[in-house]
């Protein structure tokens, strides 16, 4: 009875607390802002919903800051004030900068019909051709003109899908527009980024989000639309009794869900996906550029590198900057960015990030404050060692790339195997699938890319190599390759490869590394009692697709029983295995269920009957001859 009590009596103390701040940023706010909304008319007619933030203070002129998104700029109404202590908008309330958000065309408030990733139009030919670059300059143009006490120059920045609305804003053109920040940009929807990695289908998230944010409306609103009511807490079971995309698509999305409708009759990578794929369009970019993710984003990773990797290509006179911390998807702005699950990383990681490159980037381009040659040109904290490193280029110059070969006993090595004929096989089966995680849950955690795989390396259908214990640490900086030569008894399956730090029997953390404190922004602090020793974090998980191997817009059957090489990247690591570590490769061909379960025979999967689905037996070969091993870029120091 007595825990019980004191039980309560914290509960009590923490909602206290918590209304305390809450009243704490609703005075601040309304003391030094005041808010506006207008609906700015784009080129074509059609009005977009703005809410506007605009210090009280004006005995000088303030930068703006513009955020586009599709999820809401609530709250509506000029009297309803945001808690703007949310971390990635606080810093700008703090140094007096014009706040602005903008529900784009077609989403809540705004008019026009919305479109998931709109196509990019290079040459525009009249005012009803529009695009999200259009629409950015023509709100840009409004706010420069009718904003009181701004002072010309604009930043557009944001998270996830308004990262996306921030690589196009890159493309506007508009003078006023000086700097720009997609963070974890929405980049391309079939190779990397939330709904296929390497052609494979991410069922979990990809569900969850059509099912919701698909819902189409026809006039503005300002209520969101419902998610989806599992009738269980275990996803696994859940989609393996849907069995099949078409079962879930006659179930559950019918024929209003406009965007899931588009992805299952685009099964490859053909004209609808490039067209809606920002990358081709990534030229003549004038405003300066800063990229942020991270290391551990389970959503829009690929998009994050690749999005600077272009940019750089395409623009050699663009300032172009990217950052990357130890973070899960959008981890810097929630969160204090100390750990991930289990695997601490020995600071409050955001901390460095917003004082040392976020706002000395906009204060310099907005404001003219400060020196830009402070911030590297690629700021990167390493895992492992828990340290940051700035790099002149990215990946680093000084990276030295190494073949890790897999051997005869599950061994992995630097020399490649001399064996006439060697191999180890498994039965990959789509009824029993390997789950992507051992927690049974109902959403997709963000932890599990760095949970511990030893739940993994315990099936039969998971093929494990290990290295000796490490003798001297070993650093990766830059995209790992995975070069495998297979053999399997049907016409297709996926190859996922995972890259695996393995701890000392003996590690613990630092009785000294404080555990952070459960907050609203973290769904899962480290177990206090979980046993690091032999920890098996995962450092970069990554599917393939077989049938796409040699092309993503033409797929090929495997031909039974031959042995096929499939060679893929995995998104860039960076990451130390320290000394008294090992290095481990974990191989499967199912990872439910994050991917959807490929039926193992060539044909449409988004269509497939559940008697489809057959076994396949798969065999990875590590021989003279069909040597199979990732390729890893180590920095050399």
């Amino acid at each position: 009875m007595k825990k019980l009590t004191q039980l309560v009596f914290l509960i009590l103390f923490c909602i206290s607390l918590h209304a305390q701040i809450i009243n704490k940023d609703s005075a601040w706010i309304v003391n030094n802002y005041f808010k506006m909304e207008r609906s700015i008319p784009m080129r074509d007619g059609v009005k977009l919903f703005t809410s506007i933030y605009i210090p009280k203070d004006s005995s000088q002129k303030h930068p703006i800051m513009l955020t586009r998104t599709p999820y809401s700029c609530t709250p509506y109404g000029e009297k309803n004030f945001k808690n703007v202590w949310v971390r990635n908008t606080r810093e700008y309330f703090l140094q007096k900068y014009i706040v602005v958000t903008q529900d784009v065309r077609g989403c809540y408030m705004s008019e026009g019909e919305y479109e998931d990733i709109r196509p990019f139009i290079e040459n525009k030919k009249s005012n009803k051709e529009i695009d999200e670059a259009s629409d950015t300059y023509d709100a840009i143009d409004w706010m420069v003109k009718n904003i009181p006490t701004n002072n010309g120059n604009v930043g557009v920045s944001g998270i996830s899908y308004p990262g996306f609305y921030s690589t196009m804003a890159a493309l506007c053109g508009h003078p006023a527009l000086k700097a720009v920040g997609p963070q974890a940009p929405v980049t391309n929807w079939f190779l990397g980024d939330d709904v296929h990695h390497k052609g494979a289908f991410f069922l979990m998230d990809d569900f969850s989000f059509d099912y919701s944010f698909g819902v189409p409306h026809s006039k503005p609103t300002t209520k969101d639309a419902p998610d989806f009511n599992f009738p269980t807490d275990d996803n696994y079971d859940f989609f393996l009794r849907e069995g099949t995309l078409k079962n879930i698509t006659k179930h559950y999305m019918g024929d209003t869900m406009k965007f899931w409708q588009m992805e299952m009759n685009h099964p490859n990578y053909d004209d609808f996906w490039k067209a809606h794929t920002v990358t081709y369009h990534l030229k003549n970019i004038k405003p300066a550029v800063l990229i942020t993710g991270g290391l551990f984003d389970a959503e829009d990773c690929w998009g994050t590198w690749n999005t600077y990797k272009t940019i750089e290509k395409n623009n050699p006179n663009t300032i172009n900057k990217i950052a990357i911390g130890p973070w899960f998807h959008g981890g810097w702005s929630r969160g204090d960015g100390s750990h991930l699950g289990n695997v601490q990383f020995g600071s409050a990681t955001y901390y460095y990030y917003y004082k040392n490159i976020e706002m000395p980037f906009f204060n310099y381009y907005l404001k003219g404050e400060g020196d830009i040659k402070n911030i590297a040109e690629a700021t990167v904290f390493i895992t492992g060692e828990n340290k940051w490193h700035q790099f002149t280029e990215w990946p680093p110059k000084n990276v030295e790339t190494k073949n890790l070969y897999m051997n005869e006993k599950s061994a992995l090595r630097f020399t490649k195997p001399i064996t006439s004929s060697s191999f180890e096989e498994y039965v990959s089966d789509p009824s029993r699938p390997v789950p992507y995680t051992e927690d049974v849950h109902i959403n997709r955690t963000r932890e599990y890319m760095t949970d511990d795989q030893r739940f993994a390396s315990r099936r039969p259908d998971v093929l494990v190599f290990r290295t000796e214990i490490l003798k001297e640490d070993i650093t990766l900086t830059g995209p790992v390759i995975a070069d495998l030569f297979v053999s399997i008894s049907t016409t297709d399956a996926d190859f996922v490869v995972k890259i695996i730090d393995v701890f000392p029997d003996d590690f613990k953390y630092n009785d000294s590394i404080p555990t952070p404190k459960p907050t609203h922004e973290t769904r899962r602090n480290p177990k206090p009692d979980y046993p690091m020793g032999g920890y098996q974090m995962l450092v970069r998980g990554e599917v393939m697709r077989g049938k796409f191997r040699n092309s993503f817009e033409n797929p090929e059957p495997f031909s039974p029983g031959k042995i096929t090489e499939v060679k893929y990247e995995l998104p860039d690591v960076a990451h130390t295995f320290q000394k008294g570590h090992r290095i481990m490769i974990q191989i499967q061909s199912s990872w439910f269920p994050l991917v959807d379960r490929n039926p193992q025979q060539f044909l449409d999967i988004y269509h497939c009957d559940e008697t489809d689905f057959v076994k396949s037996t798969i065999k990875v070969y590590h021989d003279a001859n069909h040597a199979s091993n990732v390729l890893l870029p180590i920095l050399k120091k």
